[in-house]
């Protein structure tokens, strides 16, 4: 079976990664409510390797920041956009998101769609 994978990579304030694991334990739920087979979120914890660039260099983190590396794993393309579609319609999103006090910067979270190459 092919399956569809929304990726991030979000540089967040070292001091709000409880506060992040917070939100990211309500929003697993939300997207597994509206078809998400798989969430991950997991925070950097190795984060030099000798000769590649790191994700803290990739995610441009300042001294402060933690990585963030999360994905999504969902039956297809297509069931990924019909969930997302419900996800963003969702209230509990809004209700979740403090935009006068926001846990990250957005604009700085990368994202992607990725279809499935090997999975072993």
């Amino acid at each position: 079976m092919t399956c569809y994978v929304d990726g991030f990579v979000i540089p967040v304030p070292t001091a709000r990664i409880d506060d992040y694991r917070l939100m990211a334990e309500k929003a697993a739920k939300i997207w597994k409510e509206h078809g998400a087979l798989d969430y991950w979120e997991c925070v950097g914890d190795d984060m030099q390797a000798e000769g590649t660039m790191s994700f803290t260099q990739l995610a441009n983190t300042e001294p402060d920041e933690t990585v963030v590396f999360s994905w999504v794993i969902f039956e297809s393309k297509a069931a990924r956009d019909a969930a997302n579609a419900k996800i963003f319609a969702d209230p509990r999103m809004k209700d979740m998101m403090d935009m006068s006090n926001p846990i990250f910067d957005c604009k700085r979270m990368a994202y992607g769609g990725f279809k499935q190459l090997v999975h072993a």
